[in-house]
């Protein structure tokens, strides 16, 4: 259906509208659909396999019966520069610089992983007002990642669907 990628579209702008600390924007998007969501789904399989995260391969599932998938991702943030201390660092001069971890990299200001919290939120709204079937899935970022599909250090994903009824829930 290509409403539903159009829909996924339209999530992006509302991700991308979303406020964000200070004023400062770095939330990337992409709607992926057609042979990279096969793809997706396919290598999210294969490694819920493959490390024994069954959650992982139900998920890619998901994403094969889906018609797109909107990622979102953290890229190249900078701290907000509140010295509030609530990433654990006194002041934000203090906040080591991300490290690789099995599937995100991180330590990461606060603030900024809020950000991105605001714009997913902002994002699966947007496709409930137009009554697309949608799930937030971690699992769909680790893939994404992996295979390049967009740049960042911590990313998500959220795969649209419109059926009788909502392939995200009694999986």
């Amino acid at each position: 259906m290509e409403v539903l990628k159009t829909v996924c579209e339209l999530m992006a702008l509302s991700a991308r509208t979303a406020p964000k600390a200070r004023g400062r924007d770095y939330i990337e998007t992409r709607v992926v659909a057609g042979e990279d969501l096969v793809r997706l789904g396919e290598a999210m399989i294969k490694y819920g396999q493959e490390k024994g995260k069954a959650s992982i391969e139900r998920d890619g599932k998901n994403v094969l019966n889906s018609t797109a998938v909107l990622l979102l991702a953290l890229k190249d943030a900078v701290p907000a520069g509140l010295n509030c201390g609530a990433c654990g660092s006194s002041i934000c001069a203090e906040i080591p610089p991300p490290t690789a971890g099995p599937e995100f990299e991180g330590t990461w200001c606060t603030w900024r992983i809020t950000d991105l919290g605001i714009a997913i939120g902002s994002a699966v709204k947007t496709a409930s007002l137009h009554n697309a079937d949608n799930r937030v899935m971690y699992s769909v970022g680790v893939l994404a990642r992996k295979l390049g599909l967009i740049p960042g250090q911590v990313v998500v994903g959220i795969p649209v669907s419109a059926t009788g009824k909502s392939i995200y829930y009694d999986r």
